[in-house]
């Protein structure tokens, strides 16, 4: 199964797949490409620096048709799953319906609690402490044409401790990320990539 994925920052997430994969913690599976809209952010120059095929793809670089080259880059390398690692836009149509149900992403809380459009990062870990969860998370879903709302794959718990800021919630949940995308990807790969 080749892994390719859609990155804007600085993609800990894809950075912790790869990682696993070249050292085999992650067996079955391949590398394939990372596509980014922000050749400024710290996932280019990492892809660079460890020999991984870095594209930058942008309404800026294809203004009218970043969804096709998208979806076309990722079927050239014959990408089997798409992972998204703190992807900011919305993946188009076009490559939902190429890539339908093998399209992953992470979202930092127990979805479907506090996902949506524009719930992200700090923003969400901000209503969790609004809300007065006594636990908040990480989930890793299918995605579909609905922000945060396909299924989910696999989920990890964290509590909120009393004091918890924003930032401090925030690294709790990041430090279990990584390793929550390896298990969800373990299991769809036990499960025959089914959902």
């Amino acid at each position: 199964m080749k892994i390719s994925f859609l990155a804007s920052h600085g993609g800990s997430s894809a950075k912790h797949i790869i990682s696993a994969i070249r050292e085999q913690v992650l067996q079955g599976f391949e590398i394939g490409i990372l596509i980014t809209n922000n050749k400024t952010t710290g996932i280019y120059p990492w892809c660079k620096e460890h020999d991984i095929e870095v594209l930058h793809i942008s309404g800026k670089t294809h203004p009218g048709n970043e969804d096709h080259t998208i979806k076309e880059a990722l079927k050239t390398v014959e990408t089997d799953i798409v992972v998204l690692s703190g992807y900011m836009k919305k993946v188009g149509a076009e490559t939902l319906q190429a890539f339908s149900n093998k399209i992953l992403n992470i979202h930092p809380s127990l979805l479907p609690l506090h996902g949506g459009h524009k719930m992200y990062g700090d923003f969400v870990h901000a209503a969790v402490l609004q809300a007065g969860d006594n636990e908040s998370g990480a989930s890793v879903q299918v995605i579909n044409s609905v922000y945060d709302e396909g299924p989910v794959l696999l989920q990890c718990r964290v509590p909120v401790l009393a004091g918890d800021t924003v930032d401090s919630l925030g690294q709790r949940v990041r430090s279990v990320e990584g390793e929550l995308y390896l298990n969800a990807l373990k299991k769809w790969q036990v499960d025959n990539f089914k959902i």
